[in-house]
């Protein structure tokens, strides 16, 4: 079997940017922050030089500025390292974007641990939590190359703030082009199965994928649900896993603390209680490596992820079901 492509969802956003401007997509700007190399923008740059602006390393700026834009009838994009674009610009993204509810698009590339040789201070594994409480701001984690140009257009055609978090790190692609369909809100569940629910999202899903080979080889049958969007969450998909499942493990590139994990638990808790183990970056911060290195430190890999399946299902593993019954 031929080794899947692997695309940086960043490269699959530069990408997309042109493909929405050749379409038609008049009123789309774009705005950096001294990183057009590095997001990706410099795609559209080279094309679009005109609806291209550097900010310079001034994120707090280009979000006002962004702002300002949008209330003209254009719809901005701006991008940014997810640690500057969500943390150095939150007060400007929650009062100039969130409150007034604008039209900006928000494009957080380099998330999470894969930033890899970068180190702590650029590994941002915090930016889920930090949008999840702005009011009003739809959050998009895709998982491949399709996926994320599908949420970049999905983006550009919602009238509101959306956070679109990318990553470095190539990833597997392993939607089909011709049959994918992305839906706001929407999860989808990739296996079938019913001994344990995998619920993943970003990078993470295609390691979640792998995983479920791998409890499969042990006889176990693993239900992989992808979570592209962490804001409005799939509560149905959720529920039905947890109804016919009865245990959970989710798995994010992102601090357990405020995350996918916590968003489906809290979810779960008022509506459907079920044993959930999340995986993700244990309230830590990261540290420099080799991207896929650091990812497997830190339990992020389908070996770890199948490891914690084979634990759960186990006979004597004490995963207290009755409010399912």
């Amino acid at each position: 079997m031929a080794e899947m492509k692997k695309i940086a969802t960043r490269v699959s956003y530069g990408n997309t940017l042109v493909e929405l401007a050749r379409q038609g997509a008049d009123n789309l700007v774009v705005f950096d922050a001294d990183l057009a190399a590095a997001t990706k923008t410099e795609i559209f740059r080279k094309e679009y030089p005109d609806r291209h602006f550097d900010c310079g390393i001034a994120e707090q700026n280009m979000i006002g500025v962004a702002a300002g834009m949008s209330t003209m009838g254009y719809v901005p994009f701006v991008s940014s390292f997810a640690m500057f674009a969500a943390g150095r610009a939150f007060e400007q993204i929650r009062n100039t974007i969130g409150y007034p509810h604008l039209n900006v698009k928000i494009a957080a590339t380099h998330a999470g641990l894969s930033v890899g040789e970068d180190g702590a201070s650029h590994q941002c594994c915090e930016d889920i939590a930090l949008m999840r409480t702005i009011p009003g701001m739809v959050i998009l984690s895709p998982a491949d190359d399709v996926e994320a140009r599908a949420a970049v257009i999905a983006a550009y055609n919602y009238n509101g703030p959306v956070y679109l978090r990318f990553s470095r790190l190539p990833s597997p692609v392993f939607h089909d082009p011709e049959t994918y369909e992305f839906q706001i809100g929407k999860g989808e569940k990739l296996t079938d199965g019913y001994d344990i629910a995998v619920i993943s999202t970003g990078l993470m899903t295609s390691e979640a994928l792998r995983a479920a080979v791998l409890a499969k080889r042990q006889g176990i049958s693993v239900r992989v649900i992808n979570m592209p969007t962490i804001k409005p969450l799939d509560e149905e998909i959720i529920l039905t896993a947890a109804r016919e499942c009865r245990r959970i493990i989710t798995v994010e590139e992102h601090n357990v603390l405020g995350g996918l994990g916590e968003a489906v638990c809290g979810v779960l808790s008022e509506k459907l209680p079920c044993y959930v183990r999340r995986l993700g970056v244990q309230d830590q911060f990261g540290h420099s490596g080799p991207a896929n290195e650091v990812l497997r430190d830190y339990g992020l890999s389908a070996e770890a992820i199948a490891a914690a399946v084979r634990e759960i299902v186990r006979p004597d593993h004490n995963t207290d079901d009755s409010a399912n019954q």
